[in-house]
This record gives structure tokens, sequence and C-alpha cells, in this order.
């Protein structure tokens, strides 16, 4: 079988988002199955795809809002405006049709579709109709974006977060309809797109890395809890605001959390323990030095890869109900609380006494097993859907 990986960015290795993390899972376990996977999509400018041989690169773009000018934003809501789109999908309209159709076609005999999450699915919706289609939903995008318009402190992104609502649930909609079968990143979202039936939708277990090393000893701890994330995300911001603004203020003066990744200019901390460190060179480097991993999740939809990793890495964590949707398997060392005062008292006792590492090896084994018994479902969909052309 070879299918088209239709995706908004093609993997280039770097695996520096969530999304792009899920995509590399994903992939893999689709081959693992033996299928044939050629992967069509945009490129970072600058960037190069990890796999050139089974790789179409339709132009290259950088798609992100917090970092483009105010003219782009300009061109990208004037191209949403005019053609109905979505502002996520309006992003990619940088090519024609004919083009998207040239790089279809020049994929070869193709069995089917998959399609990656709704920015270029829906970017080219028409182009992706005549073969059988997978849906992968990383987000229920629609509820997404009516949490963000909630939540928004500015009145024109709270309408535009609105207009994007109404669009994408049409949208996602559409392609659960046409789907011959859908995988979600969450069992919850399964009910949430009206496709829980389990001959329509699967939900799909993830992993952040093809394999785990033994916990070995644990490194010297140099700060009491450490978050890392792209904190300019809408769902991930209300997520560090409930931190910062509900729990730090129940914490001593003297604990120190460390905050690496991306955040926006107006977020203040309030908190003298409190350091955004920026960039860091290594993620997992970074949360092991920590004596707890906050894991702070407060709404949107999907799974949470960073709850994954942790357990992975076998940290230490305190979690939020929210942080751990998706998530089949909870781990010993991991706490939860919702209330920001048993929140902060589970960190002050993390951090008191920071327990081992412990092995993820059976976290990521039984993570990886259930991910390849779900994929291998929905490729079932495609095999029959075959048969009945033949038929």
């Amino acid at each position: 079988m070879h299918l088209l990986f239709v995706t908004s960015i093609v993997p280039d290795g770097s695996l520096g988002s969530g999304y792009e993390i899920a995509n590399e899972a994903i992939i893999d376990a689709l081959r693992r199955a033996g299928v044939r996977v050629t992967v069509m999509g945009f490129a970072w400018p600058g960037r190069r795809p990890a796999d050139t041989t089974d790789t179409i690169v339709l132009g290259e773009v950088d798609v992100r809002t917090d970092t483009a000018s105010s003219l782009r934003k300009v061109i990208w809501l004037a191209e949403a405006m005019s053609t109905g789109l979505t502002f996520s999908s309006a992003k990619l309209r940088c090519i024609t049709r004919r083009a998207v159709r040239d790089a279809i076609r020049s994929a070869g005999p193709v069995d089917g579709y998959v399609l990656n999450s709704v920015q270029l699915a829906g970017a080219f919706e028409d182009c992706f109709d005549d073969r059988p289609s997978i849906f992968v939903a990383h987000n229920v995008e629609a509820k997404s974006a009516a949490e963000n318009a909630e939540t928004s402190r500015d009145p024109f992104q709270r309408l535009l977060f609105r207009r994007e609502a109404q669009l994408m649930k049409g949208l996602e909609a559409r392609l659960c309809r046409r789907a011959r079968f859908v995988f979600t990143l969450a069992e919850d979202d399964r009910h949430a797109l009206d496709v829980a039936s389990d001959d329509r939708s699967a939900a799909l277990p993830l992993v952040t890395r093809r394999s785990v090393a033994a916990p070995g000893a644990r490194p010297p701890i140099d700060c009491d809890a450490a978050l890392i994330g792209t904190w300019t995300w809408q769902p991930n911001r209300v997520g560090l605001e409930w931190f910062l603004e509900q729990v730090m203020p129940h914490l001593p003066s003297s604990f120190r959390v460390r905050i690496a990744g991306s955040v926006p200019s107006d977020l203040e901390a309030g908190h003298p323990g409190v350091s955004f460190v920026g960039r860091v060179p290594d993620a997992g480097d970074f949360v092991r030095a920590a004596a707890v991993v906050p894991l702070i999740s407060r709404g949107g939809t999907g799974v949470q890869l960073k709850t994954i990793e942790t357990f992975e890495l076998g940290l230490p964590a305190v979690a939020t109900t929210s942080a751990l949707r998706g998530i089949a398997h909870r781990p010993a060392n991991c706490v939860v609380a919702d209330d920001p005062l048993a929140f902060a008292a589970a960190l002050v006792a993390a951090a008191a006494r920071p327990m081992p590492l412990q092995d993820g090896s059976a976290f990521h084994a039984a993570q990886q097993a259930a991910l390849d018994r779900q994929v291998r479902r929905g490729l079932s969909s495609l095999t029959a859907a075959g048969r009945e052309v033949t038929a």
C-alpha cells in the first residue's frame, strides 16, 4: 500500500514542536505496518526535509503568527476573508490548486491519502477528494478556537477566534464525513468529532522518541521545577497563566522555577523564584535537572506530548487532570491536582524529597504497541475500500 501523507509542514528532523513529534510517531507507525509513505507539504524556510527520497516539498513557508510581521498577518487575514478559509489554511494558499495536483501526480500511483490535521487539507480541500482518505485530527480545532476566543484578552483576537471556530466546525465535519477512518490523539476527541463508533475511528497513543534508554543515575538537581513549551500558543499560555497567577503565590519565595521556550512579551512572573530561560540546547537535559515537572494544561484538546515525554523519561511530575488526557496509564511518581493550593503543596513535597527516575521503557513500549494496533485498524478500512473499488 502506498499512501500520501498530506501535512502542512514536512518533517525536517528537528522535532521542535509537539506537532512535529506526533507526525514522526504516526509516520513511523505507518511504515512499521508495511506502508510506503510519501510525505507532501511545505518546508520551513531554509530547512531541508529529513527524508529527501519520499518527500514532496510544495515550497517554503513560515506559518508562525507570533513572529510574523504586521503586513504578513494582514495578507493572511485578507486571504482568509476573501476565500472563506480558516486563518490557518489561508497561510498555505501561497501556491495554486494546479501546483498541488501536479505534486500529487508526481508521487506516482497512490492508494489513498492520510490528511494530517486540517491546515493543508482545508486550504486545498477539493484536491483530495478523488481517493479514499484517513483523517488525523491532532485536536478538535473548532473547540480549541472557541476556548481561545473565551480566554483571549484582545477583542479583535476574540472575533478572529470565533470566526475560526465556526469555520473549523464545518471543515472538521466534512473531513470526518469523507474519511474512511479518523485518528484522534485523545479518546474524548472521538466523541467531540461525532466519530465515536469503533468502525469509524480510534485514538492513537503516541510516543515522543523511537527508543527509551535505561534511566541511569539522576543528574544533579539545580532547580525545584522546570517547564518547557511554546507558551505563545494560546492553549499553552492559558496553562502558564494559571500556574503563574494561581499556583506560584502559594509557593515559598525560595522555590526555584525555570521556564524554557518562547514566552509572550506581556507575560510577567510576579514571583522571585521564576526564571525565563528562553531556548535550551536539550529539552531532556533541562527537565532532568529539576526535582519535579509541573504539567499544567488547563484546556484544549488532543494529547499533551510533554506529559508523554515526562513519563518516558521517568521524571516525577505534578499534573492537572487535563494534562493527562489521552494517557491510559499514570506512573506512580505522578501526582494529580487541579486545585492551585493542592498543586503547590504537591510541588513543595516533591522538591523536598526528590525521587529517583523511574524506568520509562515499559510505558514507552506499551504506548508504541497500542499505537501500532490502532494504526493497523485504520489501515484495514483503506484495504476494504480498495477491495470495493476492484469489485
